[in-house]
């Protein structure tokens, strides 16, 4: 049996709780508020909307709470990979962390196609230069030249160190915030409420039009898990890690409900109807002017720029814990030795994100919902593995104890199994056969690599690495 060579180094713990909040902030709010937002109102009402994101965000809410409780008693990197190996053995780990990195691929392979969308709103017909059309959209060079930079560029970043990385995130994050407070307080003096009928929606019910926006929750909200994946990078007392994290989540409730709002105040149907993105041009409306649309549209940028980095981390953290503890190659388990950064797993993000632009537009609603899926297998694996340690482990330490574990843990699970099944054949919100395509063949490369990895490196060397990384853990 070949053994792993073990690599040498470890993270640095740079992260203090303004780096932390900004990085789990940041990676919620990206670009899709921007784009989406009008499409919430019309599907579900200016009311239903809101309540959508009030109850996705409930739900996100008490599965944050089970990965508050686990970030703080094992913060080790990688997260998710850790609590599941603990609470359900090797293979669960493998499943829900090769889930969970679909889903960080997904985000950071959206905002390459993302960038390259806004940066024709403020540039109109830049795009030259046919390639080919794939589901009915003309691929331009130019269009996919702007993804691939932008890539290249966030790739950059994350390699030469977190404390980069989190530099970006905090100065990126206070643009953003800035803008959406100018814009909710605006809206809430110059916006008219008669604009908000219809208050939930006509042609789908009250019930429909809500779960057609639920269905796009996790995905909006999907963020917070970054901070366990940098568990090992942040420099805070273990209770604070998830405390951090639960502020993070609702301040990310609160901003999708205003941003709905001040947009519904601001627009009525038609202008919506006729808006590509309802946001800046409801920031317009409220100043009456269209440097302020162009404003929002820059804070939809920063957006990007704040999800694209905070995916980089998550992902490629996710990636070196599988490879460090033998589930993936072993080149994958690369920790750079002065930047302190898992090099060769931020090299593969990079590339899966600069190939994405060439798909053309239509892969944003691709990568969305097969990354959806993705991230809710996750949750559903991390409640799982809560309940398991409240059963098995009760003298376990934890720094942040949840009150009522129990029933916490019985309503993640129920509500994690409830998102799941908005993506399974049936239900009005199920995934197209080409986005079954997508997560599926994603999920038989890990298979394939699991096996390699088990073969060549055997179940010893990865149940001895996170054995080692478990007792370490209590350690700092």
């Amino acid at each position: 049996m070949t053994t792993m060579t073990s690599q040498e180094g470890n993270f640095s713990r740079v992260l203090a709780r303004k780096d932390v909040l900004a990085l789990a902030f940041g990676a919620m709010i990206g670009w899709g508020w921007i784009v989406m937002t009008g499409n919430w109102i019309q599907s579900a009402g200016s009311l239903g909307a809101i309540t959508a994101f009030i109850l996705g965000g409930i739900a996100i809410i008490l599965v944050g709470l089970t990965y508050a409780e686990l970030a703080s008693a094992m913060p080790q990197v990688g997260g998710e990979h850790v609590y599941s190996y603990r609470a359900l053995g090797h293979f669960a780990s493998f499943l829900c962390t090769w889930a969970i990195t679909l889903g960080y691929v997904s985000v950071v392979s959206f905002e390459a196609v993302a960038l390259p969308t806004v940066v024709e709103h403020l540039f109109p017909g830049y795009a030259v230069g046919d390639l080919w059309t794939i589901a009915g959209w003309d691929v331009k060079a130019t269009w996919v030249a702007v993804g691939v930079a932008g890539s290249v560029v966030m790739m950059a970043v994350n390699y030469f160190g977190v404390r980069t990385a989190a530099l970006v995130q905090k100065v990126v994050t206070l643009l953003i915030l800035a803008v959406g407070v100018m814009f909710i307080t605006g809206a809430l003096f110059e916006g008219n409420t008669a604009t908000m009928d219809p208050l939930f929606s006509v042609e789908e019910g009250v019930m429909g039009g809500i779960m057609m926006v639920i269905i796009m929750v996790p995905f909006m909200f999907v963020g917070f898990d970054v901070i366990p994946q940098a568990a090992e990078e942040i420099n805070l007392p273990f209770r604070e890690i998830g405390r951090v994290l639960m502020i993070s989540v609702i301040l990310a409730v609160f901003w999708y409900a205003l941003i709905i709002l001040g947009t519904s105040l601001m627009l009525d149907g038609e202008a919506l109807g006729n808006s590509s993105l309802a946001v800046p041009d409801a920031m317009q409306a409220v100043f009456q002017a269209p440097w302020a649309g162009n404003l929002m549209v820059l804070a939809g940028i920063a957006g990007i720029i704040t999800s694209w980095n905070a995916f980089y981390v998550g992902g490629s953290r996710a990636i070196y814990a599988l490879a460090h503890s033998g589930m993936l190659p072993a080149f994958l388990a690369k920790l750079h030795p002065r930047y302190k950064t898992p090099t060769n797993a931020i090299l593969l993000m990079g590339l899966l994100s600069c190939l994405a632009p060439f798909l053309g537009r239509q892969a944003l609603v691709w990568l969305v919902v097969a990354g959806g899926l993705g991230i809710v297998i996750a949750y559903l694996f991390v409640a799982l593995s809560f309940l398991v340690l409240r059963q098995r482990e009760p003298e376990m330490e934890r720094p942040f104890k949840v009150k009522h574990g129990k029933l916490v843990g019985i309503v993640a699970v129920v509500l994690s199994l409830g998102m799941t099944a908005l993506y399974m054949p049936g239900s009005p919100s199920a995934l197209s056969a080409l986005e079954w395509a997508l997560f599926a063949g994603w999920m038989l490369i890990g298979l394939a690599l699991y096996v390699w990895s088990r073969l060549k490196y055997g179940t010893a060397y990865s149940d001895k690495m996170i054995r080692r990384e478990l007792s370490g853990g209590s350690g700092h």
